[in-house]
């Protein structure tokens, strides 16, 4: 039996094997096209999930975690670099209703593991169902991939494996770090706010986590039309303000229906935000669009991996009230950065 410090450490596999592979991803897809990687990655992905099944000891564990985040990079890069290419096709902001499509997978495949619980599925045999699930999708799907290399030769592309950062993206990624910065802690430490500091009833302890999902999910739905209508960088600018009044509402005043409201606002500020900043970054005029995904997806995600511990230790010094009002200046920082870039429009 594992104990919870030993199987903290194991998980770390994960985003560990997804972050070593965001540059070689952007390679792959910007050599072989994201087709070609995606269909590759796609099976890979899903058998890595059922050799989890398998795992006896910590090490296999360990083992099967860092390789379905390897295979999981490839397919988040090249299944972006698809909806970058379609959003061209459409000549129109799409990209947030894929991410949204991805939010709904995430609330169907909690369903679907809560029900094989109930049903006492052991774990080998319910992931072999969603291999089967994810077989049908591809077959019925795969001929409506947008084929060849997306974006064209670029001088860029042929620079040393590792050269300096476009400042763009970088700024781009910042922006992504922000964001995912304040879902981590979403995700992470919405139970324990309402727990210790909101003093929820044990049964609606998950409401704060519940309402932010939800909003999230809800507003990548709207966010395309939003952006059409009034531009990406307004929408940014205003998800900027709606996390950090969110943070700032539930820290101010930490009671039930308050702190509920402001992880709605928080889960309708973060939920335009990756999609547009992915869909920028493949839209950039000198890059290929799978290296200039990689390379913002890496700074974004240094935000998923470093929000959460940075509560953490805020916590442990001062109180989580303070850990969320740090959180919440980082929607200050959306809203001033995107003010300044332009590659928003």
């Amino acid at each position: 039996m594992l104990s919870d410090a030993a199987f903290g450490t194991i998980l770390f596999a994960l985003p560990v094997g997804q972050f070593l592979m965001m540059p070689f991803s952007g390679k792959l897809v910007t050599h072989f096209g994201s087709q070609k990687v995606m269909l590759f990655a796609v099976p890979l992905y899903a058998l890595c999930l059922t050799n989890l099944g398998l795992a006896t000891k910590g090490w296999q564990l360990g083992i099967g975690l860092f390789l379905f985040g390897v295979f999981g990079n490839m397919c988040n890069i090249s299944i972006n670099t698809q909806g970058v290419a379609a959003e061209k096709l459409y000549d129109r902001p799409i990209m947030s209703a894929f991410h949204g499509g991805w939010s709904v997978a995430g609330f169907t495949g909690a369903l679907v593991g809560l029900l094989m619980i109930n049903l006492k599925v052991p774990p080998y045999y319910h992931f072999w169902i969603v291999i089967g699930i994810v077989s049908i999708i591809v077959l019925l799907n795969y001929k409506m991939l947008i084929h060849g290399k997306t974006g064209p030769k670029m001088v860029s592309s042929k620079k040393r494996f590792f050269s300096k950062p476009d400042s763009t993206l970088l700024q781009l990624g910042v922006i992504g770090f922000c964001s995912m910065a304040s879902e981590g802690a979403m995700f992470d430490w919405s139970g324990v706010y309402f727990k210790d500091v909101v003093k929820a009833p044990s049964s609606l302890v998950i409401l704060g986590y519940t309402s932010f999902m939800i909003m999230m999910a809800s507003g990548r739905f709207v966010a395309d039309r939003l952006a059409a209508r009034f531009g990406r960088k307004h929408l940014l600018q205003v998800s900027g303000i709606l996390i950090s009044s969110g943070l700032f509402l539930s820290v101010f005043f930490p009671y039930l229906i308050t702190s509920t409201i402001a992880f709605m606002m928080v889960g309708l500020g973060v939920s335009s935000i990756v999609p547009s900043v992915y869909s920028a970054a493949g839209k950039h005029a000198t890059i290929a669009p799978g290296i200039a995904l990689a390379t913002v997806s890496s700074v974004s995600f240094l935000g998923f991996l470093m929000g959460p511990p940075l509560i953490g230790y805020i916590s442990a010094a001062a109180g989580l009230r303070y850990s969320f009002a740090v959180i919440g200046v980082f929607g200050i920082c959306i809203t001033l950065i995107v003010s300044r870039i332009r590659a928003m429009h």
